[in-house]
């Protein structure tokens, strides 16, 4: 029994001393651990200092972020696909009118040109007007790329239709069926939102216009140079061919500009839509990992009825009542330079119409190349926009003075010279209100998965708009000169107060264009 004894007291005093020990050593813990947090706490405010130091009292607002540099192979590819668009739909403009003459649609009657003019041109927005969102939509499913494919495709084979056309029934299906198929400007401008930021968005937004003008100088000359080809080359063009179908030529020409934009497009241009690209080409030219798009893969597509809030709809409202006042004056401006100038027109040869038209285009785009991105550097998309649409007004007012000088002086002459050099003056700033305001549409959109929807809403808004646009201008201009309706001006009168609508509208816009990066 003593043994046992003795051995649970040795027992005892060795749980005593572990005791001990361990609080000794929780004691020596607690200690090095505020030691520690002390240490921790000294050291955060001494960061805090010096971050108080070199913080600046005041914040600087205004200060700038480094510019982007631009995916210059990406742009410029889209860029040449865009050019197939205006050079295709300017091309007929130096030709239309006669084309009307010459097909016995208006049973002799000139006067009546104008009324057929602005049918057909408005039977390509019409259609597209129809279809535009749900391209638009369909992109940002399946990619981008897929649906320029259909719509290039779309205005090739059109094209070829119209040239061939000898009756008005030939002229309205090809002009319903290119725009049935044609959503590629909407997206381009989703693809263009999709490869900037808002540090080099309005460098690479300038440049939409810039390339229209361009269209603008090409398209009317091969039109106004290659229609009739039988005439002008009798000796190349001898074939019956031509006689029968003497404006296949210009619309063959800008055929071949689209079937070489497909190729293009096919080998050289990366898909932009983020579910549809691959990891290294996404990283590689957006800056976005893999990771990051996961959540914009699974979001699910907003409604189109949320996105009407008055920041998405003031611009898309702006944006159509710009086309349709721009449209207007694309459509009177050649009919006015073809009209018989006992009709109040300058009776130009098809030849001359393409050259002033090509005048206005090369110019228009020599000065955004220049000049559209330092101004919008310098006064803001919304202060440009403003400018741009208060020129409609001297724009329209060239018109009647024109019809004015003809009357006077019984012939055109250096004097009407010297107005057109005038009217291409004003066609410069009002051309910049485009890049303007597709810059504050895309800025508009919540997120990048919108952008298609958001630039589909603002394309289905502009084509509606130029369904209305040449059909109101040419059938009013008709009727002032039929009826002499305020010396044969009403329409210029009421294009102008319909500017004045445009001036107070763009009043409401944003001040700022929003930061889509933030």
């Amino acid at each position: 029994m003593s043994v046992q004894t003795k051995q649970g007291e040795d027992a005892k005093v060795y749980e005593e001393s572990i005791k001990r020990r361990g609080g000794s050593i929780e004691r020596t813990g607690r200690r090095n651990l505020h030691e520690i947090q002390i240490t921790r706490m000294d050291t955060s405010k001494s960061h805090e200092i010096m971050a108080n130091e070199t913080t600046p009292l005041v914040p600087a607002k205004n200060s700038k972020k480094s510019k982007t540099p631009l995916p210059k192979l990406q742009i410029g590819i889209l860029m040449l696909l865009h050019l197939a668009e205006p050079i295709a739909s300017t091309s007929i403009f130096p030709y239309i009118n006669q084309l009307i003459r010459e097909l016995g649609i208006t049973g002799g009657d000139d006067a009546a040109v104008g009324y057929y003019a602005g049918i057909i041109e408005s039977l390509f927005f019409a259609a597209q007007a129809l279809t535009v969102l749900k391209w638009g939509r369909l992109s940002d499913r399946i990619g981008r790329k897929p649906v320029l494919v259909i719509g290039l495709s779309g205005a090739c084979i059109s094209i070829l239709c119209f040239g061939l056309s000898t009756t008005l029934w030939s002229l309205v299906i090809s002009r319903c069926l290119c725009g049935l198929l044609n959503g590629n400007v909407g997206v381009m401008k989703t693809m263009m939102g999709e490869l900037t930021d808002s540090t080099n968005m309005a460098q690479a937004f300038a440049l939409f216009p810039i390339v229209w003008s361009i269209g603008g100088f090409v398209g009317p000359l091969i039109g106004g140079t290659l229609a009739r080809p039988q005439d002008r080359w009798p000796a190349l063009f001898a074939n019956g061919l031509w006689e029968k179908f003497p404006y296949f030529l210009p619309c063959a020409v800008a055929a071949s500009l689209f079937v070489l934009a497909v190729l293009m497009m096919s080998i050289f241009l990366e898909e932009t839509l983020p579910t549809k690209r691959r990891p290294k080409s996404t990283s590689a030219m957006l800056g976005i990992s893999s990771d990051e798009l996961l959540p914009q893969q699974s979001m699910a597509f907003t409604p189109l009825r949320s996105l009407l809030t008055p920041s998405v709809v003031i611009p898309i409202a702006n944006f159509a009542l710009l086309a349709l006042l721009d449209v207007s004056f694309r459509a009177l401006l050649p009919l006015l330079f073809s009209t018989p100038t006992h009709l109040g027109g300058l009776g130009f040869h098809p030849a001359t119409i393409g050259s002033w038209l090509a005048v206005f285009g090369i110019t228009s785009g020599i000065f955004q190349a220049i000049f559209f991105a330092r101004i919008i550097d310098w006064i803001g998309p919304k202060r440009l926009f403003r400018v741009s649409v208060s020129c409609y007004i001297p724009l329209m007012a060239m018109f009647p003075i024109m019809s004015w000088i003809v009357h006077a002086r019984g012939e055109v002459d250096h004097a009407i010279t010297f107005v057109l050099l005038c009217l291409t003056g004003m066609q410069l700033a009002w051309n910049m209100a485009f890049g303007a305001i597709f810059m504050i549409i895309t800025a508009s959109a919540p997120t990048n998965n919108d952008l298609g929807a958001i630039n589909g809403l603002g394309q289905t808004s502009a084509s509606a708009a130029r369904v209305v646009g040449p059909t109101l201008a040419t059938s009013l201009f008709a009727v002032s000169k039929e009826h002499n309706l305020l010396g044969g001006n009403a329409v210029f009168v009421v294009l102008i107060v319909l500017a004045g609508g445009l001036r107070w509208l763009a009043s409401q816009l944003p001040g700022e264009v929003q930061d889509r990066d933030e």
